[in-house]
């Protein structure tokens, strides 16, 4: 991921170059929903979209996963300079 990237003409934030923190709740998700740390970079790669969070200071990326739509919600943390990744899931499973 670059900083400064444009993605369907879209400016990306800093923090989208970020080292990433694979969190353990993260980890518990890979397992329920089947995906590996190699396909969440992946996902991130391919992310079309972000937007705020409803949680303040965390942000939605929208993207794809084995053709469907999928969110990850992701936490910059200024001090560390990390991209804290918080969870991820497929928008089907949203109510």
């Amino acid at each position: 991921m670059e900083a400064g990237d444009e993605r369907a003409g879209m400016q990306w934030p800093d923090w989208w170059a970020w080292d990433l923190e694979i969190t353990p709740h993260i980890k518990k998700r890979m397992l329920d929903r089947d995906f590996t740390e190699v396909e969440l970079r992946q996902m991130l790669e391919d992310s079309s979209n972000y937007r705020p969070d409803f949680v303040e200071g965390r942000w939605v990326i929208e993207t794809r996963y084995q053709g469907e739509p999928w969110e990850i919600i992701v936490e910059p943390d200024e001090r560390s300079q990390l991209l804290i990744v918080i969870t991820a899931y497929p928008t089907s499973e949203m109510p």
